[in-house]
């Protein structure tokens, strides 16, 4: 890795500390920034996702996305870490300690709904920033996608059944503009941007002027998850600022899951006979969350200023701090993965 590429986790928390502190002196700029949204989804945050990820989606080969079937174990260990645990997982953390042990400490009116942005944290499997996550771990890219294009598909028919029979609920309204949007942002969009550019490179530089675009936009993708993280701390600061002992209880029940089904994810793989290069964003894709939809959902149910939307803006308040340091524990124990 790069000299900026190893000190990343401290670029990060500088990140986190200009972003709240920046919320909190000039919010009417962070306001407008805001408001720059179709259906809920933030058009400068998706500006910066593209940046983030297509040089990833640059570097895959579709016409080698058959290969990908010779990694069936890891996809079938990720889709049953994301929808057979992760939910459940999160709902009964969430229970337990939000609902019982940390109950004395926090308000008794919101309870429910800290509970409810929880379970709609856990039951959005990440989408975005995987690809990031996996570029860090030399993760296969063709499996990255590949497993990101089916949880997006799951997404669609299985996130409000599992949201509403974990709350209790009868039916929910989920913001289904928001959630194709989002995908097409995300994911059609950059992919469609990234395959032009490489077909276009290849034909006229060959593979020695993909490599030079390539390492001119590595640095700018990490750029562009720094500012992603200033923009998201400055929108949430004052909340954060306001309620830091609510905010740290959130973050238990948060944290432990995410250790829980990444490690579970990555053992599997591991019993199983995967390789450590499908196991790393197997483990990333299993335990990280598609925050942007999550918090869009828990406002479109419980509000602005519900318990639920706070609950799913601790899920981004910690996200890429936690992610870094999965990354850091896949990277780590390669060795260990891969000895007999």
């Amino acid at each position: 890795m790069s000299l900026f590429e190893r000190w990343l986790t401290l670029w990060v928390a500088l990140c986190i500390v200009v972003g709240i502190a920046l919320g909190h002196v000039v919010p009417g700029v962070f306001h407008l920034i805001g408001a720059a949204e179709v259906a809920k989804v933030n058009l400068p945050m998706a500006a910066l996702i593209w940046l983030m990820i297509i040089p990833m989606l640059i570097k895959i080969d579709f016409a080698a996305l058959g290969r990908v079937k010779e990694h069936w174990r890891g996809i079938g260990v990720t889709l049953f870490i994301n929808w057979a645990v992760k939910p459940f997982s999160m709902a009964a953390l969430g229970w337990f300690f939000i609902g019982h042990l940390f109950r004395p400490y926090l308000p008794a009116d919101q309870i429910d709904g800290y509970i409810a942005g929880l379970i709609i944290l856990a039951a959005a499997p990440c989408t975005a920033m995987v690809f990031v996550w996996s570029n860090l771990t030399k993760g296969e890219p063709h499996f990255t996608l590949s497993q990101v294009a089916l949880n997006d598909t799951i997404m669609v028919f299985a996130f409000a059944p599992i949201v509403g029979f974990l709350l209790g609920l009868s039916a929910i309204t989920v913001p289904w503009a928001t959630l194709v949007l989002s995908v097409v942002l995300y994911i059609v969009v950059p992919v469609i941007v990234a395959q032009l550019l490489r077909r276009r490179l290849l034909a006229s530089g060959g593979e020695a002027a993909l490599a030079r675009l390539l390492d001119t936009l590595q640095p700018l993708s990490l750029v562009a998850l720094l500012v992603t993280l200033v923009l998201l701390f400055g929108f949430q600061g004052e909340q954060i600022l306001a309620q830091p002992m609510v905010i740290a209880l959130l973050a238990v029940p948060i944290l432990i899951q995410v250790y829980f089904n990444a490690g579970f994810a990555y053992l599997l793989n591991r019993a199983t006979g995967e390789a450590h290069c499908v196991a790393g964003p197997s483990a990333l894709i299993g335990a990280s969350n598609f925050f942007e939809l999550a918090v869009a959902a828990a406002i479109s149910l419980f509000g602005f200023q519900s318990g639920a939307a706070l609950a799913t803006v601790v899920g981004v308040l910690i996200e890429v701090p936690v992610m870094l340091s999965v990354v850091w524990i896949v990277n780590r124990s390669k060795g260990w993965y891969e000895a007999t």
